[in-house]
This record gives C-alpha cells, structure tokens and sequence, in this order.
C-alpha cells in the first residue's frame, strides 16, 4: 500500500510541476500578448493573483515574479487608461510571492529591485475629507511611486502613494512608507523613518546622531 501511495503521490508532485510550467505567464504564452512590453526571459509564476490591465504594464528583461503577485492597472478591467504606460518593472527584478502591485497613475520599479513576500505597492489611496460621506464612497487620491533600481524592499513592506525611494534602498520587513527617500537609505518602522544612510565620508551610519568630530580639525 505503501508503495501505492509513493507512485500516487510522485505522479501528483509530478503533474502540478507540469501545470505550474504550461501555466506561467511568458513572452511566448498567449496571455503574455496582453501586456504592453513582456521582456525576454520574464517569467510571472503560477499561479497568478489579479492581473488586468497588461495594456498599460511593462515589465523588464529577465524579471522574474512569485506565485499569487497580482499586478493591475485601473480600477477593474476593461477601462481606457489612456496612451502611456502605467506599471513599469524593470529588467533582472524578483517580486516575492504573494506581493500586489496596484497601480493607477504611475508606479515606476527600477532594475535589479527584489522584494520579499507580500509587498503591497500602490499609488492610489482613499481619502476622509467628507466627513459624512463613507470613506470607501470619496474618489480617492493618486500619487505617483517610484522605487529606484538596486533597491530591497523585506517582506510585508507597504508602499504607499507619493513615495519616492532613490537607488540601492533597502526597506525593513513589514515597513509602512511614505516620503522621499535618497539613494542609500535604509528604512524602517511604521511610519517609516531614515535609520541609515551612506557616504562616502562616513560609510554607513544613522543620520539622526551627531557626526563624530573630525580629529583633523579638533581644538
């Protein structure tokens, strides 16, 4: 019986590893004509979460995306959202598996950025400035998000509208971001906050303490 139950279970193993090849999505698959740009070597696993929108999504060379990652452009699908693109990832990135990338007016994603599981990037939020009318019933509110390339972004992070993080960034696990943000910054908490930077005087360090005095120039 024993044996009965290994060649079952191999045979299983065997057949979702074929599923999970024939269904991602790949420049060469049909579902890949839908997106405006699917790079060479670009592989979106599956299976998918939500994706509509391909019109207006570009993804880069050689970028690879996780299992259940939904990527959308708009708010459902089916809608003219005009001549430009509006998702942009660019080439040799990793999207953890189970992240949403939820874009309305421009989420730009640099080269080379990985992110962990279950990242959430918008540019659209709601908003409360009725306060009478439900907040899911007020138009809400975009602002473009740009992630610059080279840039790690941990597990659980959430990336608000109107954040901009400049190159080689890294955000904590479960971070909430919103600002800006320079190249080499090392964020973290909820709200995010600066907790390290980098220059070439002084190497890594946390800008929030004193700069240690310069022996040179000491009295």
């Amino acid at each position: 019986m024993s044996l009965v139950r290994r060649a079952v279970g191999a045979l299983i193993h065997r057949a979702y590893a074929a599923i999970r090849r024939a269904g991602a999505i790949t420049p060469a698959a049909p579902s890949g004509y839908r997106f405006r740009r699917i790079g060479d070597g670009v592989s979106i696993a599956f299976p998918p979460g939500a994706i509509f929108g391909e019109g207006w999504i570009e993804i880069g060379d050689h970028t690879l995306i996780g299992e259940r990652v939904s990527l959308s452009c708009g708010m459902g699908p089916g809608l003219d959202l005009g001549p430009d693109p509006i998702l942009r990832i660019g080439g040799s990135c990793s999207i953890g598996r189970g992240s949403h990338i939820v874009a309305h007016q421009s989420i730009e994603i640099g080269d080379h950025v990985f992110t962990g599981p279950y990242v959430y990037i918008t540019d659209q939020n709601h908003v409360y400035d009725d306060p009478e009318v439900p907040i899911g019933r007020q138009w809400p509110r975009n602002s473009p998000v740009s992630i610059g390339s080279g840039s790690w972004i941990g597990a659980g992070a959430i990336i608000l509208p109107g954040t901009r993080l400049g190159r080689q960034c890294v955000v904590a696990g479960g971070a909430v971001v919103r600002g800006e943000f320079p190249d080499h910054s090392v964020v973290a908490g909820v709200p995010a906050r600066l907790v390290r930077g980098y220059t070439p005087e002084l190497g890594w360090h946390n800008p929030a303490l004193p700069r240690p005095l310069d022996h040179r120039t000491a009295s």
